[in-house]
């Protein structure tokens, strides 16, 4: 049952053989670039990723905005009214 789909036992040590032990991963694309060419390749992944992105409509835009502001503006109502009441409680309190 340990093969099973989505099982989460490790492999055995046994399965391992010695050179794959040994092999240890250097530098990979930085490793072999300056401080320049990283920084290029940084710019080239924030360019390739911007292009995975699923940019909204001006339409879907207008309207997340407007539900933004109503929501806010609803926000500062119950805010200033709570506040209000506390205000009105305390005054009554202490007179």
């Amino acid at each position: 049952m340990t093969d099973a789909l989505g099982s989460i036992d490790m492999p055995d040590a046994e399965d391992e053989t010695p050179e794959s032990k040994k092999k240890a991963r250097k530098g990979g694309k930085r490793g072999k670039k300056g401080p320049i060419g990283r920084l290029a390749l940084f710019y080239r992944q924030i360019v390739a990723e911007l292009r995975k992105v699923v940019w909204p409509t001006r339409n879907q835009l207008t309207t997340y905005t407007t539900v933004v502001i109503v929501f806010v503006v609803i926000m500062i109502g119950l805010v200033t009214v709570i506040d209000y009441g506390f205000q009105e409680a305390i005054k009554y309190v202490f007179g």
